[in-house]
């Protein structure tokens, strides 16, 4: 009985008003709406589409800078050819937390030899011409000093030209060498040489990365764009300051002392990092910080609803 009872109370449907509901419009509408917004948006706050940096579009933008870039790789005194781990042994070089090398710990795992890597072994792979067919014989039968004598003195007189030729000099053939890389960048093919491994899809950027991190060109387009080291707008994508707001607090230490001075900085922040995050995890259990949530009663204010709602329901019990 209580359930026929129940089943006859249930209101028809039919006795509600009704009106008609066009759903293809009201989605056409919603539809348009968002990509209008989606656009205008996008237009306003987007990363602006810049073209990649490449080693073709630097060499031919600013050839004194690739020129004094590619003779530090082949003497090793750019920064990659100093670095130390992941891509060399050079001693010194590796960051350390206290005691412990980080670098040194996690080995050579990208060797890279800038003379051979960056230059030698492009010309080398490429048709040459006698006279840098010639100049890759003389460069090989000389001694690792006379290399070092070569690349130092062609390196300083670069720097007195400031963009101009240098003065004649002996710098064997290292001119030679490296006009002939600058051609190759400017055709393009240098990109090629320095991403291929020997697979068929190639996708490790590394080298070309460290050797245009190692010029001035690829940081100078940086630096406009607000991304250099001691500048606060880093970001994965070109344009719009101030960038991804989740790197403010790692990006935040370099600003300051002690790290903004050190040459240690990278690895001390990311113990201090390591280090917060850890507390952050250990919230729950550290005295008196775990606390904090009581004594601010700030979940009384978030959850005001429901409090409420109990004080009134303890009051009628009363």
């Amino acid at each position: 009985m209580n359930r026929r009872r129940r089943k006859a109370a249930v209101p028809d449907p039919a006795a509600f008003p009704a009106r008609p509901y066009d759903l293809i419009k009201e989605f056409t509408i919603a539809l348009v709406v968002v990509a209008l917004l989606t656009v205008g948006l996008a237009a306003i706050f987007s990363s602006p589409d810049v073209k990649p940096v490449t080693l073709a579009s630097w060499s031919r933008a600013d050839g004194a800078d690739f020129t004094t870039t590619a003779v530090s790789e082949l003497g090793g005194t750019s920064g990659t050819a100093e670095y130390g781990p992941p891509y060399n042994h050079t001693p010194g070089a590796a960051q350390k937390l206290g005691p412990v090398g980080l670098q040194s710990a996690a080995g050579v795992r990208i060797p890279v030899d800038t003379a051979n890597d960056f230059v030698l072994r492009p010309l080398r792979d490429a048709p040459e011409p006698p006279a840098v067919s010639a100049a890759l014989a003389a460069w090989d039968a000389a001694p690792a000093t006379r290399h070092q004598a070569w690349t130092s003195a062609y390196s300083d007189a670069l720097a007195k030209a400031n963009g101009g030729a240098p003065a004649k000099g002996d710098y064997g053939p290292v001119p030679v060498l490296i006009a002939r890389l600058l051609e190759l960048a400017r055709s393009g093919a240098l990109d090629g040489q320095l991403q291929a491994q020997g697979k068929f899809y190639e996708t490790n950027y590394t080298r070309p990365l460290l050797f245009l991190s190692d010029g001035s060109y690829l940081e100078s387009l940086a630096r406009a764009e607000h991304l250099g080291g001691d500048q606060w707008g880093m970001m994965n994508e070109t344009g719009n300051y101030p960038g991804q707001a989740w790197l403010w607090l790692y990006t935040f230490w370099y600003q300051i002392e002690p790290f903004k001075s050190s040459g240690n900085a990278d690895a001390l922040i990311w113990g201090l990092m390591a280090l917060l995050s850890l507390g952050l995890m250990l919230v729950p259990f550290i005295p008196g910080v775990r606390s904090v949530p009581r004594w601010t009663r700030v979940h009384r204010l978030i959850w005001r609803t429901y409090y409420r709602e109990q004080a009134v329901e303890r009051d009628r019990q009363k």
